[in-house]
């Protein structure tokens, strides 16, 4: 879902203490969220750049803009001239102009993609505390903000650096499903005269009725993250079969070459026996050329959106159970 985006600046001085927590303005958040309301629709993915700075091990962010909308057919438009002169922009007016990652917006919780992770792959080697802010705005429109960054673990990133995505790699790495990505702390940080107008306009704001946040209703996210699991689910199971049939015709060629090395050694001992010369050495490396490993990086991937969805759906289930429990136990009061 998510397209590569190469970084529009130079990597700065790599930073000794690695990135434990991420600060961001409140600015950063509203501008995110306005991004998505005018430009995205529905599983309509935005994204967008993050600027802003390290201090010791804290990464602050303290400024973004979003990437155009453009028609593909639209070959003229240069991206990373596109961010060049909007950080040259922003450099002459003294805000932060130093690139420290993207955000992207994500539906139901989809964004574990390969996309993602070459995008997020090509920040993080040439800006080594890059983050990836994944917003949902569902679940942000459900009352409670969803915003997560995500950095690429170093396991990974040996991987990607090798490129060497079979079997024996990624066992060799050490990588699974579980090692692909970490999740960085996230802090929402205001200046004071922005809390204290925060709190004017909470103290000037309508009461609003909260009664429907304890509804007992389910709405539509359980049945559609569901939904998304089981077609996640379809394609491990593709490609588990995929990989059966590599190993079968792998197996079936082992089995053919030392039949034929079996033949030739009998042919050769009964030529022997005959007087005749044996017959010359072939390279059977060449006659049975060995099959290409599938990558298995994909079938990662899979697990790793599988695994999401499992945990936003474990995540749900367990507020509704909570507000079952409750309602149970009201209800026993009443009677």
């Amino acid at each position: 879902m998510a397209t590569r985006r190469e970084p529009g600046t130079a990597a700065p001085a790599a930073v000794e203490i690695p990135v434990k927590q991420v600060q961001i303005d409140g600015l950063v958040v509203l501008k995110i969220i306005k991004h998505y309301q005018e430009e995205g629709h529905g599983s309509e993915v935005v994204q967008g750049v993050l600027l802003g700075l390290v201090v010791e091990d804290r990464l602050e962010i303290t400024n973004c803009f979003p990437f155009p909308q453009h028609n593909e057919e639209d070959v003229d438009f240069d991206e990373v001239q596109y961010q060049m002169e909007m950080m040259r922009s922003l450099r002459h007016v003294n805000i932060d102009h130093l690139h420290v990652g993207w955000y992207q917006s994500t539906y139901y919780g989809t964004f574990v993609s390969r996309a993602l992770l070459d995008s997020q792959f090509s920040y993080q080697h040439a800006i080594e505390e890059s983050v990836v802010l994944i917003y949902d705005p569902i679940k942000t429109g459900q009352g409670s903000l969803s915003l997560k960054a995500y950095r690429l673990t170093p396991k990974l990133m040996d991987v990607c650096k090798e490129k060497d995505f079979t079997p024996e790699g990624l066992k060799k790495a050490n990588v699974a499903f579980e090692h692909m990505f970490e999740e960085v702390p996230i802090i929402i940080k205001n200046s004071h005269l922005i809390n204290v107008l925060i709190w004017e306009l909470d103290k000037k704001a309508p009461v609003v009725e909260k009664h429907e946040l304890l509804s007992l209703s389910s709405s539509n996210h359980l049945e559609k993250s569901l939904q998304l699991l089981m077609d996640r689910v379809d394609e491990m199971s593709q490609d588990i079969v995929k990989y059966n049939t590599f190993l079968r015709n792998a197996s079936k060629q082992t089995q053919q070459k030392h039949q034929y090395v079996q033949r030739r050694q009998q042919e050769n001992i009964s030529r022997q026996s005959r007087g005749e010369p044996p017959l010359p050495e072939e390279d059977v490396g060449k006659m049975f050329k060995p099959a290409v490993h599938p990558p298995r990086m994909d079938s990662l991937l899979i697990a790793g959106q599988i695994n999401t969805y499992i945990q936003n759906i474990k995540e749900f289930t367990s507020q509704n159970l909570g507000k079952l429990f409750m309602a149970e136990a009201l209800q026993d009061q009443v009677n």
